[in-house]
């Protein structure tokens, strides 16, 4: 069967209008219906349709569908490479997961000499690493990481009870709660245990620091910053 003038004439508009949104082609619909497209349409019918598109009867709503915020994607950098800090990577505190046997190396540095005195701060990682790298830091050296990502340094976590013996570093207050914690069974002073002041990794961090044989004992208190475990057996809070 044919369609008429006015049949095809709405055809056209109900193809335009459909991309336009789901409210306009209920509106076009309900236009149809009443009379076959505005030509031939009633007063009654026009009246009719701004009704079904929005009255109580409507199955497809009035409501445009809400918009969604793009969600903030995380800074990260990448576990391999050099990095100019300001221009590569902004000053901050970062952290890396999951690494394994030490294999993770970074470094600090305050020039590109790649000379031992232009470092500032280095380590080999086990675990996870909290750094802070400062603005007044030039470069910033990773190798063989897992990603690094910025943490907010005034976040909030769950701090355990139980750590890891070889989990690398803990942040007090959000991954470690402060108290007193026994690792045992510890061997050849292969355990090596850090109570710090911050991520900086400077010789001046450290407020106390052991290397472990047989059972070790330690108090982290609420001021601590991190605690570091290496090669330790299990530590259970104690009290």
């Amino acid at each position: 069967m044919s369609n008429s003038p006015s049949q095809r004439s709405w055809f056209a508009r109900h193809k335009v209008l459909t991309a336009a949104g789901a409210v306009v082609v209920v509106v076009a619909i309900g236009a149809a219906m009443s009379g076959g497209g505005d030509e031939g349409a009633t007063p009654e019918a026009k009246a009719s349709a701004p009704a079904a598109s929005g009255g109580k009867g409507s199955d497809a709503g009035s409501k445009a569908p809400e918009s969604k915020a793009p969600e903030k994607k995380a800074v990260t950098v990448d576990g391999d490479g050099d990095f100019e800090v300001g221009s590569d990577v902004k000053p901050g505190l970062y952290r890396t997961t999951g690494n394994e046997d030490a294999m993770c190396y970074w470094e600090r540095s305050k020039d590109a000499t790649g000379e031992l005195d232009s470092i500032l701060a280095n380590d080999n990682v086990t675990g996870t690493a909290y750094v802070e790298i400062k603005k007044s830091d030039k470069f910033f050296k990773s190798t063989g990481c897992e990603t690094w990502e910025a943490v907010d340094a005034k976040a909030a976590g769950t701090p355990k009870d139980t750590l890891k013996g070889d989990g690398g570093m803990f942040k007090v207050g959000v991954d470690v709660a402060p108290g007193t914690y026994k690792s045992t069974g510890n061997k050849d002073a292969a355990c090596y245990w850090e109570r710090s002041k911050d991520a900086g990794h400077g010789v001046d961090a450290i407020l106390a620091n052991d290397n472990v044989t047989g059972t070790a004992i330690v108090k982290i208190t609420a001021k601590d910053g991190y605690f570091k475990s290496v090669g330790c057996g299990d530590w259970t809070k104690t009290s």
